[in-house]
């Protein structure tokens, strides 16, 4: 609750305890049988109520004798009424008990409304004015309404920021024809009393129960009504949350980006005073604001790398294109204006229509410093997050000139509060303006394209120096001819590849070097050199994702990126990079893309068109270079591996048990040679046919592994039969290796079949340390 509402609450408390206090201190009640009559019809009243839609409040006809004691009983007999009459009202059958600070509020809110209705109707000024008893009685009547309604809307107006106007209206006035109805009731009960005697005041109880029917039926529509309004509003709210997942799909900004801005921009509207309407198309438009880059090419939305001018013309379309599709919604608020007038600026350079100052609506004034103050905070393709508190100090220095400067200072001042309120929270088809040019707008955050030329280059141009172009022209000949016999002739990835950077640095220069290659949905480093090699070793981009992620997905290259980008280390502050751009290509083979060259250098705006072109020039022929390398390294594997177990085959087996015996000899150390084979294994074949049998070998294979030391080499010649070699072990160590294999063999046994099915035999043979 709010200080102002604490505040309220606390003089509605204190006035009602002085009301009370003062109108019964030293006053005897009579005690009359009009006073029992009226307290007991005004406690069976209390029962009679209806809850009030919209809030938690309800609603008796108790008013109605109530405003008959002020008539007839003293003031302090009246009160006890009213007591009574809200104790049985809050209290008998509730929907949920009240709480001790609401019961004082209502006791407190009660009391000043009797006293002030009683006050009024007994007062003497009425008489020196000539008002008749109808008009007294009406005014009375509406002094009580007042004097009980506006209580409740101030505590609700203060807590939840409306206008206390606009809560009363919309939650109370309505009711006040029924105290008027009350007035005229209690005026025929006077008129009875006058003539029939006060206990004809009893007759009015059906026309009581009959008001009650009537305010209940009413009110059981309205409440339906309401609920099917919550439920298509919730089905509304549903929908602008479905398309803006939509958006962040296709986006690939941060998951709660648009619910941040929308907590900003909500508070922002609200400390601002706007209206109901207003603040309701701001929370529609933070969700809804770049709908349109539904329309803007993927590969643009997630290029990491500056935009082109052609391609900042096709991002300039999305606010065009965003209040199209939201003008089809017929909102019942103003939500498309904010959204087509988002990247407006408050000088008048902004897109799409190049709006200052005030012609800004106020919500896309909003939303245009929230949006930019969330979005450089966070992570983006083309640049890595600022601290938040920088992020505030540029969007700042905008204020006058991008932004509405009373929102910057709001901002400004609630920034780190709303930062952390944000935390808490996480038919007809349309031709769409894809093809509009906008003719407004300033570069964009990241800056155009811009071809550089190196100074030599610009030297030689200018002083016409034809013989160096000549010379430098077949300089670039001669060594893609060298690098080209290299990839042409070697099958060796590793020495392809060393060879391909050593030549490549003398015509492009580059500070880092990385080739990746496509492995499923990720790219992994095959071949780095430069700075910074063993960060790029370490990472695994997922293809999509960071500079060359966006390059293998899209197909196309990008020229002066920003390496900071790569996935692995963008979220990492403990690994930085000093590499400034980078120029990064695709590499096709025969079936697509393979992977990507990345060069990376340490100063910006380092690559030039030319590069590209060289680069360009030689991806095709490297790529289908990589691809024969693979292929040939992949047969190199085939040649020397078991194809169902992985593991060493029988000839690799001889080439390296040869390599060994070598070693042992030189080294004089002990060399161990284990043959073993499976028994119970036919019975399995034979059981379970062979292709469980195989499951079997593969399983025994990958326990001999696990048992065994890195330096260990277990390969399998064929069958059930495998071999194991061991180095350096000792005469003592070797019964207890073979048993510690037996052991694991007949374990995974009794874990495969729940018994022991095979057994592993081994036979073992030995060369000594001092053999020759």
């Amino acid at each position: 609750m709010s200080l102002a509402a604490r505040v309220c609450l606390t003089f509605i408390v204190t006035m009602g305890t002085l009301a009370i206090f003062s109108a019964t201190s030293g006053v005897a009640i009579g005690g009359s049988w009009r006073f029992l009559i009226y307290l007991v019809t005004g406690l069976v009243a209390s029962g009679l109520k209806v809850h009030l839609p919209g809030i938690t409040g309800t609603m008796s006809v108790n008013f109605l004798f109530i405003l008959a004691a002020i008539v007839d009983l003293t003031l302090e007999e009246t009160l006890i009424i009213a007591t009574g009459c809200v104790i049985v009202q809050y209290a008998w059958q509730a929907r949920r008990r009240l709480r001790l600070v609401q019961a004082l509020f209502n006791f407190g809110s009660v009391f000043i409304a009797v006293t002030a209705a009683y006050r009024t109707f007994h007062s003497s000024w009425h008489s020196a004015l000539g008002l008749d008893y109808g008009i007294i009685l009406a005014i009375a009547a509406s002094v009580y309404f007042a004097m009980n309604t506006l209580p409740v809307a101030m505590i609700v107006s203060f807590t939840e920021g409306k206008s206390i106007r606009g809560v009363w209206r919309d939650c109370y006035f309505w009711s006040f024809p029924y105290y008027l109805v009350g007035a005229a009731l209690v005026g025929g009960m006077h008129l009875l009393e006058t003539r029939l005697g006060w206990q004809t005041a009893i007759l009015v109880l059906p026309v009581v129960y009959m008001i009650f029917r009537s305010y209940r039926l009413y009110l059981g529509r309205l409440e339906s009504e309401k609920k099917h309004a919550e439920e298509m509003a919730g089905l509304h709210l549903r929908t602008i949350e479905a398309l803006a997942l939509a958006i962040e799909a296709k986006d690939h900004t941060t998951n709660d980006h648009l619910h941040r801005v929308q907590v900003y921009a909500y508070e922002i509207a609200r400390e601002l005073g706007l209206g109901h309407n207003d603040i309701e198309a701001l929370r529609a438009a933070s969700l809804l604001h770049d709908i349109g880059k539904l329309a803007v090419p993927e590969h643009i939305i997630s290029k990491p790398g500056r935009l082109t001018p052609e391609e900042f013309e096709k991002m300039k379309i999305h606010p065009v294109v965003g209040a199209e599709i939201l003008e089809r919604v017929q909102f019942p608020y103003p939500v498309v204006p904010i959204v087509a007038a988002h990247h407006e600026r408050w000088d008048g350079s902004g897109y799409p229509h190049g709006l200052v100052g005030e012609q800004i609506p106020i919500g896309a004034r909003i939303l245009a410093a929230v949006d930019c103050l969330d979005a450089l905070a966070s992570h983006r393709q083309y640049r890595r997050a600022l601290p938040l508190d920088e992020a505030m100090q540029l969007v700042k220095s905008q204020s006058g000139i991008a932004f509405d400067p009373t929102i910057v200072e709001i901002l400004e001042r609630r920034y780190i509060e709303l930062e952390q309120l944000a935390r808490d929270k996480n038919s007809e088809k349309t031709k769409l303006s894809t093809n509009v040019r906008i003719a407004r707008g300033a570069a964009p955050a990241a800056g155009f394209e811009e071809h550089i030329e190196l100074p030599e280059t610009a030297r030689l141009r200018r002083r016409g120096d034809f013989l160096s172009s000549i010379a430098a022209a077949r300089h670039e000949v001669q060594i893609l001819f060298e690098m080209s016999q290299t990839m042409g002739s070697s099958l060796s990835l590793g020495d392809t590849l060393s060879v391909v950077a050593k030549r490549l640095h003398t015509i492009v220069p580059y500070d880092g070097l990385a080739i990746y290659l496509k492995r499923g949905g990720v790219l992994e480093p095959e071949y780095v050199t430069g700075d910074d090699c063993e960060l790029f070793s370490s990472l695994t981009i997922p293809v999509g994702q960071g500079l060359s992620g966006w390059v293998a997905e899209n197909g196309k290259p990008i020229l002066n990126g920003n390496p900071s980008v790569e996935p692995g280390y963008l979220n990492d502050e403990k690994k930085f990079s000093v590499l400034r751009s980078a120029l990064s290509v695709p590499l096709e083979g025969v079936g697509g893309i393979i992977g990507v060259i990345s060069l990376y250098h340490s100063a910006g705006e380092a690559y030039t068109r030319d590069h590209l072109r060289i680069l360009l020039a030689i991806s095709s022929k490297l790529g289908l270079s990589i691809e024969n390398s693979l292929r040939f390294r992949e047969a190199e594997d085939n040649a020397v591996t078991d194809f169902l177990t992985n593991l060493p085959n029988g000839r690799s087996l001889f080439v390296h048990l040869e390599q060994e015996i070598a070693r042992c000899k030189r080294s004089r150390l002990p060399l161990a040679v284990l043959v073993s084979d499976l028994d119970g294994f036919k019975q399995i074949n034979d059981m379970f046919g062979h292709l469980e049998g195989n499951r079997i070998l593969r399983r025994v294979g990958s326990v001999l592994r696990q048992v065994c030391r890195d330096t260990d080499y277990v390969a399998r010649m064929g069958g059930d039969e495998f071999v194991i070699v061991l180095p350096g072990i000792a005469d003592e160590e070797l019964g207890r290796i073979i048993q510690r294999l037996r052991d694991a063999v007949a374990e995974s046994g009794r874990r495969e079949f729940g018994e022991i099915m095979y057994t592993l035999s081994v036979g073992a043979s030995q060369l000594a340390p001092d053999l020759d």
